[in-house]
């Protein structure tokens, strides 16, 4: 069976032992009505926290132990292309375990991953519960107002003195997920260059990219793009760089020029609301549309 936006698997029968790799499908499986089946998870699945404190723990999304995961003989191992590495997934797969690797990038997508876990488990409430959660999507993408352009900066780090913010561009989750609430990404077009320097605009980028299947969607900013972006709202998630108060204050100083900090919409929001693709998007269709108001 194909989902559109991963690996291609084939389920025929309805899984009874299932690993999760993959901490927001964790919090799905509970959030369906399904989480009786997870037999293990990772150490970074946490929600929801007074369901999954029973199971095993396997590592973490990027290096769990592999011989804990074959000792549950697991019927279906869920996974995602960026959460878990190749190298892991194919030689789970070596080992004759299904794995189900799923990459949504748009909210849709997501919804299908949803639907498709209902469809695995023959379930018809988890179905009715996907279903609430697609018409919810689709008032709040109607209720949308005049577009606002923001930056969303989910790394931060300074190299050779040159602080620098990531970000990420049209090609990702929470790039469609903003837009449903008239997001619009001033560096939605933005790809990221290689080496990191090239990124920064401190040397030219090498004629021809060595490697074309790098991952282009999260380019690295210097300060100054930013400020000529002038985004009107700026949002700062918890994860997965865990942007604080003092952040928010620094932005405030660094940026004074820009719509966002003379209107004072800079705001400090739940990363995971932002990242985490699954049942946690009916919190997001919750609390997110406001800060675009």
């Amino acid at each position: 069976m194909s989902i559109g936006n991963g690996h291609i698997t084939q389920i025929t029968l309805k899984p009874q032992r299932v690993v999760s790799l993959v901490p927001s499908l964790t919090e799905s499986m509970f959030d369906l009505g399904l989480g009786s089946a997870l037999v293990g998870i990772t150490d970074y699945c946490v929600h929801p926290a007074a369901k999954v404190g029973h199971l095993p723990r396997l590592g973490g999304t990027k290096n769990p132990r592999v011989n804990d995961i074959l000792a549950l003989k697991p019927d279906l191992i869920l996974a995602n292309k960026e959460e878990n590495p190749r190298p892991l997934v194919e030689s789970l797969q070596a080992a004759g375990l299904t794995v189900w690797v799923t990459f949504p990038k748009t909210v849709l997508e997501t919804l299908d991953v949803l639907y498709k876990l209902g469809e695995f488990f023959r379930s018809q409430s988890a179905f009715m519960i996907v279903k609430t959660l697609e018409q919810s999507f689709e008032w709040v993408h109607l209720a949308a107002g005049t577009p606002t352009r923001y930056f969303c900066p989910i790394w931060h780090e300074t190299t050779d003195d040159q602080p620098w913010w990531m970000t990420f561009n049209r090609h990702t989750y929470p790039h469609d997920l903003l837009s449903t609430f008239g997001g619009e990404n001033v560096f939605a077009d933005r790809e990221r260059r290689y080496p990191l320097r090239a990124d920064l605009a401190l040397e030219e980028a090498p004629a021809g990219d060595p490697d074309p299947d790098r991952d282009t969607r999260y380019p690295r900013l210097p300060l100054e793009e930013i400020r000529t972006a002038a985004p009107d709202l700026i949002l700062l998630p918890s994860e997965p760089f865990p942007f604080t108060e003092e952040h928010r204050q620094q932005f405030m100083a660094l940026l004074p020029d820009t719509p966002a900090v003379q209107n004072d919409r800079v705001h400090l929001v739940d990363g995971s609301l932002l990242t985490w693709h699954g049942t946690r998007l009916a919190r997001a269709l919750q609390e997110l549309p406001g800060l675009f108001g």
